[in-house]
């Protein structure tokens, strides 16, 4: 595993189509879960697109191409990575406990981000931090803690958003309108463009990966 910049690239990717569970299949990118048990091995295969790994838990895998070199990964827990389109391999669960990943399969050409005087980074960098980005994605990282309320921003893409936490969120729109957003830890979700305040009900913080698609 090599890393650039602020991105991790595998060689490889830890998901195979007969375990891996379709959330949302559409025109900028397929988004699957895979849940993998100790001492599981996916048969030899390949990925044709470029993706974004969200990890939901620890784990232990080894990755050995068609040549058999191996390569070793270890993640965590809200760990996220960018795998490019790579050659035939297959995958190994070699630690001691199941674990689960959500991919994102790109399928939007390089794309811009347009510009906005409200982006999320720029007027809430206390809440939203750029994980990575590239010609075809965004990703960020969102985090509000007990009762912690955001700015108004505005999210201009289309983006998935995997919940690593609960959450229980209040979500005001600039004219006044209130809606609740309740999320459970793994929850996937498609959301499109929007503009809102945020304001975090719960005790406890929550957390939230977002994947924008470039156009």
């Amino acid at each position: 595993m090599r890393k650039i910049g602020c991105m991790t690239l595998l060689t490889a990717g830890a998901l195979w189509p007969q375990d891996a569970g379709v959330k949302f299949d559409t025109p900028e990118a397929r988004v699957v879960e895979v849940v993998t048990s100790p001492g599981q091995r996916s048969p030899m295969h390949e990925h044709h697109l470029n993706r974004v790994l969200i990890y939901l838990d620890n784990g232990h895998q080894t990755l050995t191409d068609a040549g058999g070199q191996v390569e070793d990964v270890r993640f965590h827990a809200g760990d996220v990575r960018w795998s490019p389109a790579g050659a035939r391999h297959t995958s190994d669960n070699v630690g001691g406990t199941t674990y689960r990943i959500v991919e994102v399969e790109l399928k939007n050409a390089p794309g811009v981000l347009p510009a906005s005087d409200l982006d999320p980074v720029r007027v809430a960098p206390d809440h939203y931090k750029v994980e990575f980005e590239n010609p075809q994605v965004r990703v960020l990282r969102a985090h509000y803690g007990p009762h912690e309320a955001g700015p108004l921003h505005e999210h201009i893409l289309n983006r998935v958003m995997v919940y690593l936490t609960d959450a229980h969120v209040k979500v005001t729109t600039p004219d006044g309108k209130v809606q609740m957003m309740d999320a459970k830890a793994g929850d996937v979700r498609m959301g499109g463009a929007a503009k809102h305040q945020e304001e975090n009900l719960s005790l406890l913080p929550f957390e939230v990966v977002v994947v924008e698609f470039k156009r």
